[in-house]
């Protein structure tokens, strides 16, 4: 192997659960678990002494949860200006609130605890190089979700539904093709292929789609369109 290992810290209050991750991350020799924590307070410390790469977050556990965890862990490294670890949430729920939390506190996707083990180990190697992930049948429970959302104010639906969401108008044609698609779920390859253009030329679109946006990465875009009921 070349390069150097990714660097992964296990956060869980089960310490069985941590013992089965720790064994398939160090069955990989692109992967090396530094440190594990139990709950949200002590994963802070041990974040903030080990520098990982990347965090495997559990959302529920005692003292302080994964979520204000997360935050505070990406909140510490931004004030010390250096580079912060990504997160991937993890939890028993498709979609819930913990989760829907946890990505607005800067989590760069999150996995169901039960996942498949290679589902796992292709996260970790994905979101450790900048992309983001969500489970995958969490797809339609975020399209079910938002589409149960009530309106705060139902005197004014008629007027935010005709009002575009902010920032949607600065997108081309072409990148308001290509944001409707990578809202669905589709890879950059699989935009590629159904557009007939490069994965470089998508991944191009992509950068500016979440620029214009003010989105950090896929993950929030796809938040955004379903909050905004685009898709």
């Amino acid at each position: 192997m070349t390069g150097q290992a990714i660097r992964v810290l296990l956060v869980d209050d089960q310490a069985l659960f941590r013992a089965g991750v720790r064994m398939l991350l160090g069955s990989q020799p692109d992967l090396e678990v530094v440190g594990e924590a139990g709950d949200g307070a002590e994963a802070v410390a041990v974040a903030e002494r080990e520098r990982p790469d990347l965090i495997l977050m559990d959302l529920r556990m005692p003292r302080m949860d994964g979520v204000e965890a997360t935050r505070r862990i990406l909140a510490e490294a931004d004030a010390a200006a250096r580079p912060a670890p990504r997160v991937i949430a993890l939890t028993t729920f498709d979609f819930d609130e913990a989760a829907r939390r946890a990505l607005d506190a800067g989590a760069s996707g999150f996995l169901l605890k039960d996942a498949d083990p290679e589902f796992l180990l292709a996260a970790v190697r994905q979101v450790h190089a900048g992309s983001a992930v969500i489970a995958p049948s969490a797809t339609r429970e975020l399209l079910e979700r938002f589409g149960r959302a009530e309106a705060s104010d139902a005197g004014d639906s008629a007027a935010a539904a005709a009002t575009e969401p902010r920032g949607f108008a600065a997108l081309t044609e072409r990148e308001r093709e290509i944001f409707l698609l990578a809202a669905r779920g589709l890879s950059n390859a699989e935009i590629a292929r159904q557009e007939f253009v490069s994965e470089a030329t998508v991944k191009t679109h992509v950068s500016r789609i979440l620029a214009k946006l003010e989105l950090r990465d896929r993950v929030q875009l796809v938040v955004y369109a379903f909050e905004n009921r685009l898709v």
